[in-house]
């Protein structure tokens, strides 16, 4: 037995090396052939075109990666380039189809397909900080009304940077024209044995990438709501296209998935506790109530001065004598001031494709004017905009108001606007004619007022009145001269005229408060304001507001003294935005505090709908006096923030907000608690929930009577 093992193992030793052998003499032989018959060189000279489209429209989405997400790690990464390219080149292979003089055609269609896939996601980044979806297609009516937002605050050089792809594709045939190049390698045999095995590899690259992909990433990539997430993973073009098969999903069958969508609803809520009654519940029972939505008003405007003038002195008052939430965020998606309305109203959050006013409006919502309107208030909403923008004519119907004051009720000249139209001080000087007449109605109102001036693109300085965000005595001279002269500072850029705007809007709003003080509407009524949104402001700006060097003119570097790194983190954070709850009387009371607890839009309801006798079950937000620090706020893209942290679920990483240690569970527990909120607020606007349960309440209440 030993003795054949032994001559088993000599023979088999001697076969392997046999077989390596073989193995280089063949690997010689295959190199001497490629030599010989340059096979390399005959393929790159055969497939000009081809190959010339792949790589022009891989260059493309490598540098959307690089635009939109900036790092290395991400616009160099493995797994996208090999997703790209497999699409690239089964797009490719059936070109081989068509003779080669038409394959131009079809290769420049693609390019230039593929090409606008890739510009408008970076048009699109630059302003929602997110990729674009098939389901904003709806949202294309609207873009004529904020023309200039689109054109002034989102495009920028850089976009134009992709055309490039198909004007090298267009030379590179010109001049394989000029060659005769197409007549030469017209060989209709191989067109099909070419178009296979391009498609064959294709094919395998595809299959390569599936399987490095985890159980996390197919499951991200099923769900698409974080988008930038899968555009690092699978990138652009595979991204784009799943995305037109999740939004049109909806559309085509609205009853896909709905009883899975019923049992995690039911469950969801069977699990959720009810808020409980605090200290401040029916404080404001009866009370009137005026919502102002500020447009675009950020908290890093507060408190700022320029030569010691407040950009925001109405607001500051309503802050130190009133209620302030310091540390609110706004929760919107791609439908930007309805998305704020929307879970401002509901405590939902945004829908994850399209947005809830303009694809899925005509579903059961549970609001606070209907709330209201239970309780016998009179409802209404006023703004001076077209009524169907952000088809608000419905959707306000829908929400509860009784009455919706929009444009073509307002006196509209062209001395009384500004920027996108009717001037703020216009806007309240004529809702105050208006909001008299609703006082005599004898019943309490609920009244939500919405701002248009503060909106971006912050061009119309010339009628912001004066503000200067210079410096006046910033230690400049002039050089011919010797005399001082103001230090710039922010002015001539973005965020120094969104200050400006944002200046003139305080003001207005104080006037406003003023005219309500006179005219009695501010006997028995409560104030209510929050920003819609973040102003959507370059970073680059912020790095000059707080790293200016006034004595110099320059902007300071990591190695000076009173550097502020301001990176993507502190940027986010920064998009804070008011909430005050206010009063005339409410200074010195226990009313008059600033909340510094983590709170987000879908949070209000629950606590202002507390302080006013209701409450809505399906809430998704908290009682910010119930949950107080253990808060937690869900952005639609699945990032989330505490007082703890703020996670960003892009890249899987976070960013500790307090000197503590974090435990891993911590940030699994909630990151489990995102994807579960966010499902449950989607199931229940796109499968219209609450409209079927409240169906099923009362067929087992008919049921059960009989």
């Amino acid at each position: 037995m030993n003795l054949k093992k032994k001559n088993k193992d000599k023979n088999n030793k001697f076969n392997i090396k046999a077989f390596m052998v073989d193995a280089k003499k063949q690997t010689i032989h295959f190199f001497k052939v490629v030599k010989k018959e340059h096979l390399i060189t005959k393929y790159l000279k055969n497939n000009v075109l081809f190959l010339t489209f792949v790589i022009t429209c891989l260059i493309n989405s490598t540098m959307l990666r690089f635009f939109t997400m900036h790092t290395t790690e991400n616009y160099l990464a493995f797994k996208p380039i090999l997703a790209d390219v497999s699409i690239l080149i089964i797009v490719g292979s059936f070109g081989y189809l068509l003779k080669p003089k038409y394959r131009f055609i079809y290769y420049f269609i693609f390019d230039v397909f593929f090409t606008a896939i890739c510009m408008i996601n970076s048009i699109y980044y630059t302003f929602y900080t997110s990729f674009a979806s098939v389901s904003m297609l709806s949202l294309t009516q609207y873009i004529g009304e904020v023309g200039d937002a689109v054109t002034e605050n989102v495009f920028e050089l850089k976009d134009l940077l992709y055309i490039i792809g198909p004007i090298i594709l267009c030379f590179v045939h010109y001049k394989l024209k000029k060659r005769d190049y197409y007549a030469k390698i017209d060989l209709k045999k191989s067109r099909k044995k070419k178009a296979l095995t391009t498609l064959v590899v294709g094919c395998i690259l595809a299959v390569i990438f599936t399987v490095t992909l985890s159980s996390l990433e197919v499951g991200r990539f099923a769900k698409q709501w974080n988008r930038e997430y899968i555009v690092m993973r699978f990138g652009i073009y595979i991204y784009q296209f799943n995305d037109a098969f999740v939004s049109l999903q909806p559309k085509i069958n609205s009853m896909f998935g709905y009883d899975n969508a019923m049992k995690n609803f039911k469950e969801y809520y069977k699990d959720k506790q009810q808020e409980q009654s605090n200290e401040y519940t029916n404080i404001f029972e009866g009370k009137n109530v005026i919502v102002i939505h500020g447009e675009s008003i950020q908290n890093n405007a507060i408190n700022r001065k320029f030569n010691d003038v407040e950009v925001t002195p109405t607001l500051n008052r309503l802050t130190r004598e009133g209620m302030y939430f310091s540390n609110f965020y706004s929760q919107v998606s791609v439908g930007t001031s309805s998305d704020a309305e929307f879970t401002f109203n509901t405590s939902l959050m945004p829908a994850q494709n399209g947005t809830v006013f303009v694809s899925y409006f005509d579903r059961k919502y549970y609001a606070i004017p209907q709330f209201l309107k239970d309780k016998g208030y009179y409802t209404f909403s006023m703004h001076g905009n077209n009524a169907d923008f952000w088809n608000r004519r419905t959707m306000h119907k829908n929400l509860g108001y009784d009455k919706f004051y929009s444009k073509e009720t307002y006196k509209v000249t062209k001395e009384n606007t500004i920027g996108l139209g009717i001037s703020d001080k216009e806007f309240f000087k004529q809702s105050i004619e208006k909001m008299k007449k609703l006082n005599n109605k004898g019943k309490p109102f609920y009244g939500l007022l919405i701002t248009l001036t503060n909106h971006t693109p912050f061009s119309d300085t010339e009628k912001y009145g004066e503000f200067d965000v210079d410096i006046k005595n910033g230690g400049l001279t002039d050089k011919e001269t010797g005399e001082s002269i103001p230090s710039p500072y922010m002015e001539g850029t973005k965020l120094g005229n969104y200050f400006k705007s944002l200046h003139y809007a305080d003001e207005a709003l104080g006037e406003f408060i003023k005219a309500l003080e006179d005219n009695g509407l501010m006997e028995n009524t409560v104030f209510v304001l929050y920003g819609d949104h973040d102003a959507r402001l370059p970073k680059k700006d912020y790095n000059r507001l707080f790293n200016y060097d006034a004595a110099t003119d320059e902007i300071k570097t990591e190695e000076d003294e009173g550097y502020v790194n301001f990176d993507d983190y502190q940027y986010e954070l920064n998009r804070k935005v008011p909430f005050i709850i206010w009063t005339p009387d409410m200074k010195g009371t226990k009313l008059n505090q600033e909340i510094t607890n983590v709170m987000g839009m879908y949070d209000v309801m629950p606590t202002l709908g507390n302080m006013l006798g209701f409450s809505n079950k399906y809430a998704l937000g908290h009682d910010i006096f119930n949950i107080k620090e253990n808060n937690i706020v869900v952005f639609p893209n699945g990032n989330w923030v505490t007082n703890k942290v703020y996670y960003n679920s892009q890249k899987g990483q976070y960013l500790t907000l307090k000197e503590e240690a974090i435990d891993e569970n911590y940030i699994k527990n909630n990151n489990k608690y995102t994807e579960k909120l966010l499902a449950v607020s989607d199931n229940i606007i796109v499968f219209d929930l609450f409209k079927k349960q409240e169906e099923q309440e009362k067929e087992k209440f008919s049921n059960e009577g009989e």
